[in-house]
């Protein structure tokens, strides 16, 4: 807290900080309808195994323990107003003291070529679906070597470089905290963003018996229909609930505004779960159909070359 002339500056409580985040957040949506505000409910800052895993790996190590605590009253009064994960970077608008929200920059650098090699090795034989992956649903030897200093899939602070346009000489100010906090409550909505981030894909670490299992259904569908793998068929591959169609009907009663969000986190992430099976089932059906073009090719070409020897043998006579 800064100290002006004589006198420190007026105490504002958390409730007129609330109420200020709300106002400059209205404005900002007029603006720009995109816009992703960090929003908490309750006083936990993160619920997924991926959130806490984030913010444990930011509060073990020693640079950031004195600092990092700064954000935490931040992100829980509406401060964080946007928050844009992108490959090694996270863009956010924090509400300070100022009229003007700060503009704060983060940068990540991507995982080790070598580190994430053993990690797709290691994660081969344990996981077995991406829905598992997700969910944080995995054997907890699998969770340390995740969340291993230095050789983990969590980054170091000598792997990360932040900046913030407030006028604050400390190294990590509470705008930094705080959005370095609304990191791990985005990965709670989708924690496919955490491998975005590190600038890896999430469908290597998904084990090669799902691959082979998709390809078998694959196949079957072809021979069938021609069609996609049904929705059913995907359910049990991957291990996701899809959701049913929309039937028209009117719900009887209305969610109160916490059920509500926590549906709305689920249907993000069973929406993250899906455009990633998806793409997983699409690169493996290419793969399939490329191996029986060259089968194709390969045979045709050993046809020519019985019959000219053929004809060969015919003209010598």
């Amino acid at each position: 807290m800064g100290f002006y002339g004589n006198r420190w500056p007026r105490y504002v409580s958390v409730g007129e900080k609330k109420a200020k985040a709300q106002r400059k957040l209205k404005q900002l949506k007029k603006k720009n309808p995109n816009i992703r505000p960090i929003e908490i409910e309750g006083r936990t800052l993160a619920s997924t195994w991926w959130g806490k895993a984030w913010n444990k790996n930011l509060e073990g190590y020693a640079d950031y323990t004195n600092r990092i605590g700064r954000g935490r009253s931040y992100v829980r009064h509406g401060a964080v107003l946007d928050l844009q994960i992108e490959p090694g970077r996270v863009r956010s608008l924090v509400q300070g003291s100022r009229g003007s929200p700060y503009k704060v920059e983060i940068k990540i650098k991507s995982i080790s070529q070598a580190n994430w090699k053993q990690l797709k090795e290691t994660s081969a034989t344990e996981l077995a679906s991406l829905q598992q992956l997700l969910d944080g649903h995995f054997p907890k030897a699998l969770g340390e070597i995740f969340t291993a200093r230095g050789q983990g899939l969590f980054p170091s602070p000598k792997e990360i470089d932040f900046d913030c346009s407030c006028p604050d000489w400390a190294s990590m100010c509470k705008h930094v905290a705080a959005t370095l906090y609304g990191i791990g409550t985005r990965l709670d909505e989708d924690p496919g963003l955490f491998f975005v981030l590190r600038k890896v894909k999430m469908d290597d670490l998904i084990s090669q018996a799902v691959q082979e299992q998709s390809k078998k259904l694959l196949s079957q569908a072809q021979r069938k229909t021609g069609r996609v793998i049904a929705d059913a068929d995907l359910a049990e591959v991957f291990g996701i609930d899809l959701e049913d169609g929309v039937t028209g009907e009117k719900p009887k009663r209305r969610l109160k505004k916490s059920k509500a969000k926590t549906k709305k986190k689920q249907t993000q992430r069973k929406a993250a779960v899906k455009k990633v099976t998806k793409k997983v089932v699409k690169k493996t059906a290419k793969k399939t159909a490329k191996k029986k073009s060259v089968k194709k090719k390969t045979g045709h070409t050993a046809k020519k070359k019985v019959a000219k020897k053929g004809t060969r043998k015919k003209t010598k006579r």
